[in-house]
């Protein structure tokens, strides 16, 4: 899966995840620690279905059986993005986008959208 993380120079001590390939396999552990979130963005605007991106604060996840800690949803053909100014404590995050809300998908979009997420 093409999965790049990004450390931001200070002051900002960020760091920018980006799936170009979101599919239904987990990318375990991304962050690779512990931190706060501040920003989602779903890029699906190349895509006729709406998709369901899903984060869980855990270092291994199994779609379709790991409860998802955040679901972002976005519409066919658009790109949707999600601010947490004060930030989201997280452990450990895992990642995966289905084409369906229910914990229990596990149905990968036909074109996988490009997602980011911001985290400190």
């Amino acid at each position: 899966m093409p999965v790049t993380v990004t450390n931001q120079s200070t002051p900002l001590g960020t760091k920018i995840v980006q799936d170009t390939a979101a599919t239904n396999a987990a990318v375990d552990n991304s962050t690779g620690g512990s931190g706060s979130l501040y920003m989602v963005e779903v890029d699906n605007s190349g895509y006729s279905t709406a998709v369901y991106f899903k984060l869980a604060d855990t270092a291994d996840a199994t779609v379709g059986t790991t409860a998802a800690t955040m679901v972002f949803y976005c519409p066919a053909s658009t790109k949707r993005s999600y601010v947490f100014p004060e930030g989201i404590a997280f452990t450990r995050f895992s990642h995966w986008c289905v084409i369906g809300a229910a914990e229990a998908n596990t149905d990968p979009p036909t074109t996988p959208p490009t997602v980011r997420y911001v985290t400190s």
